[in-house]
């Protein structure tokens, strides 16, 4: 038998395998979608910046921020939260209220892309598939990652380094209603603490940089998301069940 007849044969054992491959997948798929209630949906308002430098406000918009999440509805209680978010955050001496920062006059951005894996909890019973309006707090605990730029600030100009990454503890709260059939809205304030004291470039990692450190060095920096989010809600009524 020839090399290209060998082939051939080969491609189609491929094909065939994968063929099988994704018909199966598609079955366990619609019967995972099917057996829990999900939601899927975007996140959009606005992030502002805590640390050395700029206003030291914990909830002040002032950048766009925008994402998207899913959630598995475990039972009427709790959630699995996984997220997409993105945004600029900046700060700016001259709006600060502190007078030594008002003097000292710097300014930064820094690009935020972060995926966060959460556990959410609802104060109040919020089973969809009643009917009835219902109206929950909740605050959601986990973990996020995100990438940023390493920046560092010479002759009062801030410059970027390099991108970096890094991990952050985000401490969501919020208000949700069933506000249609299949559509949940919700409004929420998200804090993250980092793992980082340099989204401001007050702390360079670079060695060769470390002269150039200003601020709390001993204190990391925070960023916060504020904003709405709004879901559409599938899949078939769950059996909430003891496990």
């Amino acid at each position: 038998m020839s090399y290209d007849c060998r082939l051939l044969l080969y491609l189609h054992a491929i094909f065939k395998l994968m063929k099988k491959t994704l018909v199966l997948f598609l079955l366990i798929s619609m019967n995972f979608l099917n057996a829990q209630i999900h939601e899927v949906g975007v996140f959009l308002g606005g992030s502002n910046f805590i640390g050395d430098v700029g206003k030291t406000n914990y909830v002040s918009p002032n950048e766009l921020a925008f994402g998207i999440l899913y959630k598995w509805n475990k039972s009427p209680r709790h959630s699995y939260r996984f997220s997409y978010m993105q945004s600029t955050i900046s700060g700016n001496d001259l709006d600060s209220e502190v007078p030594a920062r008002e003097q000292r006059g710097y300014k930064f951005k820094n690009e935020i892309k972060e995926f966060t894996v959460g556990l959410e909890f609802d104060f109040f019973d919020f089973n969809l598939h009643d009917g009835k309006k219902k109206v929950t707090p909740y605050v959601c605990l986990g973990i996020s990652y995100f990438a940023y730029d390493e920046l560092f600030v010479v002759n009062g100009k801030t410059k970027k380094d390099y991108v970096g990454s890094t991990f952050g503890i985000p401490i969501i709260v919020g208000v949700k209603s069933n506000v249609a059939d299949h559509w949940v809205l919700a409004a929420e304030v998200g804090v993250r603490y980092t793992y980082t004291d340099n989204l401001d470039g007050s702390n360079p990692k670079n060695e060769n940089l470390k002269p150039l450190q200003f601020g709390n060095i001993n204190s990391n920096d925070w960023y916060v998301f504020s904003g709405i989010t709004l879901t559409y809600t599938f899949g078939n009524k769950p059996c909430y069940c003891a496990e």
